[in-house]
């Protein structure tokens, strides 16, 4: 621990108990902003330990979030660092049918089709060759998941990319989850035991503003101990200690939303319809302002930035399309609700993984082997494999030997520990982020160039809080709250699917974890200002800072509860999202002046023998906008002779 005296209060908040941490050096908040938009490199304000933290036990320990590592292999692409030359490549001699650079979702899926199809359509006489390269030290990209060991038990939870959508019988989604093995009658969850009554407990992490939701008012509403409204819709937010108009608005809003589909004119019911172009003309704060009266105050305090899809950011600067595309584009099977692996869509992840690789998990091919299974990371680059996964590996180059026209193949230089490689491909599917691609791909055509420069991303703070048991929160009549000032924004219970966790009950003097979605919203200011200033902050504030700060928040709103930070915090790991969430703008998704959308750009142009995927060409942050758009990339670059 640090050798600087303790802070006040650091002892009662538990700074200084013995729960897993990282030796953490001395630490202060930095100046966020002016520093690291200054381009004053992350690397030189902090050391290692400081910003990464603890990151759990098990598969994933090494991977909470963007690892400090990672972090700072991107900015050096983003700096032109590798473009002076100065390092000559090991070439491998390697040369594959396919090269997938990113390893989430999107790319574990395009290795998926790719093998798959090619295969069909050389009638399964021949086993195509792809590698994946990723830069992460584990698959999944944001759908990763944490794992801590709290009192005897083994938790599981999401570090990003969360619950999953049965889809509607005989669709394309459908085959797919079917050919990776997900049986959605295995979503069995844990059973409520004890004496206790029982609540009534969701399983995805959302709020859904039921009798056990409540919203918490501090100091900025003059409430100096804090003020609990527990079931706020249900009380028609009665004792909110808000003014007269935003009870009038919010009430408005909700009962109009509550109203059948139908009465929704202004709602989209396709996509490219009179609607859904309407709505992506104009801001989503306008939208709100048009539609239910909504004033811009009322929006910036209670609605920014959970409003736009989740898209991290503030309504005043997001499409108004933004809070509908994926009910338009995406329907699903809603009688079945949401279903949600123990550690979210990690799930989905490791069966796409278990399919290609089977002896990369180890067990058996059920869902709980998959779920409950060790990775085998000496199994996922082996020579001789059809599919192989190369990880903690950072492509800094993908360029086309020759004009991209009638190249007959392309190049890549990727870095691991320290050293620069090449390895070849017939063909390439740049799967990884908006944010990497434009810099990565050297012969990127003007077109596409400017399509990529539409692309704003905003971050997310994941923060996994492993608490010894959560009577806090019992006591307080809560499974759900809601917060408008401090740290975070709202916090679930939910109950784990069986499939990964023992034992499988729940009641509140049990270990679990509870989820704080820590978003950078700044309204008024531009939509580049509000990612940049949102990440300066993400990337530039100590692990000990943010742990400082959850502490104090739990503290102010569940002590009088019966919570006590020293004595109920099991763990806390940080997952860091530099650029979590696109933010898609006014014009993103139907284009403007005549001009095609940005996304539609890298969609209808493949070039060469490169093709695009990931679920930011969509606008949508959601995995099945990463496996559609995985299937369309296989599809264009499987024409190629």
């Amino acid at each position: 621990m640090s050798n600087k005296p303790a802070h006040s209060g650091d002892d009662a908040l538990g700074l200084n108990a013995p729960i897993e941490r990282r030796d953490l050096l001395n630490s202060t908040l930095l100046a966020a902003g002016t520093l690291l938009l200054n381009s004053v490199a992350p690397s030189q304000l902090l050391a290692e330990p400081d910003w990464t933290g603890y990151g759990g036990v098990g598969d994933y320990a090494a991977s909470n979030g963007n690892t400090y590592n990672v972090m700072t292999a991107g900015h050096q692409i983003r700096d032109s660092v590798f473009e002076s030359g100065a390092a000559t490549p090991v070439d491998t001699g390697e040369r594959f049918d396919c090269a997938v650079i990113g390893g989430g979702i999107s790319g574990l899926a395009a290795a998926f089709f790719f093998t798959r199809d090619a295969r069909a359509r050389k009638n399964n006489q021949t086993n195509p060759t792809c590698l994946v390269i990723d830069n992460h030290p584990i698959f999944g990209g944001e759908a990763k998941r944490n794992e801590f060991q709290v009192d005897g038990e083994r938790l599981m939870v999401h570090q990003g990319s969360a619950a999953c959508f049965p889809p509607l019988p005989n669709s394309f989604l459908a085959g797919f989850y079917d050919s990776i093995g997900v049986d959605w009658s295995q979503f069995q969850y844990q059973k409520w035991s004890g004496p206790q009554r029982e609540f009534p407990i969701e399983t995805a992490p959302y709020p859904v503003g039921g009798k056990t939701s409540g919203f918490f008012f501090g100091a900025k509403f003059g409430e100096k101990d804090g003020l609990w409204l527990t079931d706020p819709w249900g009380k028609r937010l009665e004792g909110a200690p808000i003014s007269r108009q935003a009870k009038r608005e919010l009430l408005n809003m909700r009962d109009a939303d509550r109203k059948p589909f139908s009465e929704h004119r202004f709602q989209p019911k396709e996509h490219g319809d009179a609607a859904s172009r309407h709505l992506d003309s104009i801001t989503l704060e306008q939208h709100l302002i048009e539609t239910y009266g909504l004033s811009a105050e009322t929006i910036r305090m209670f609605l920014s930035p959970l409003s736009g899809g989740g898209s991290g950011i503030g309504a005043d600067v997001l499409s108004g399309y933004a809070d509908y595309a994926a009910d338009v584009l995406l329907p699903w099977d809603y009688a079945k609700g949401a279903q949600m692996f123990p550690g979210g869509n990690t799930g989905v992840a490791r069966q796409i993984l278990k399919k290609l690789i089977p002896q990369a998990i180890s067990g058996g091919p059920l869902m709980q082997d998959i779920c409950r299974g060790r990775v085998r990371f000496d199994a996922l680059d082996r020579g001789g494999q059809a599919v192989r996964i190369r990880t903690g590996a950072t492509v800094v180059s993908v360029r086309h030997e020759g004009d991209p026209r009638n190249a007959p193949a392309v190049e890549i230089l990727y870095t691991k520990d320290g050293v620069l490689h090449r390895v070849r491909a017939s063909r390439v599917i740049v799967a990884g982020g908006s944010w990497t691609a434009k810099h990565i791909v050297r012969d990127l055509p003007a077109l596409c160039r400017e399509a990529y420069s539409q692309f704003l991303r905003a971050p997310c703070l994941m923060a996994n809080v492993a608490v010894r048991n959560w009577r806090f929160l019992y006591n307080l009549g809560l499974t759900e709250c809601q917060w408008f000032e401090g740290i975070g924004n709202y916090l679930t219970m939910r109950k784990l699917a069986t499939l990964g966790t023992d034992p499988a009950v729940i009641n509140p003097d049990m270990p679990t974890v509870l989820t704080l979605k820590i978003l950078f919203s700044y309204p008024g200011s531009s939509l580049e200002d509000q990612t940049t200033r949102g990440r300066a902050e993400l990337l530039a504030t100590p692990f000990r800072e943010y742990e400082r700060r959850i502490r104090e928040q739990f503290t102010t709103m569940f002590a009088r509860s019966g919570f006590d930070a020293a004595r109920d915090i099991g763990g806390i790991v940080l997952n860091r999202w530099g650029h979590a969430y696109l933010s898609p703008q006014p014009g993103f998704f139907f284009g403007r002046n005549g001009q095609p959308g940005p996304g539609d750009v890298l969609r209808r142009n493949p070039y060469g023998r490169i093709a695009f995927a990931n679920s930011d060409l969509s606008g949508i942050m959601d995995h099945r906008m990463s496996i559609l758009e995985a299937r369309r990339a296989v599809s264009q670059i499987l024409t190629l002779r």
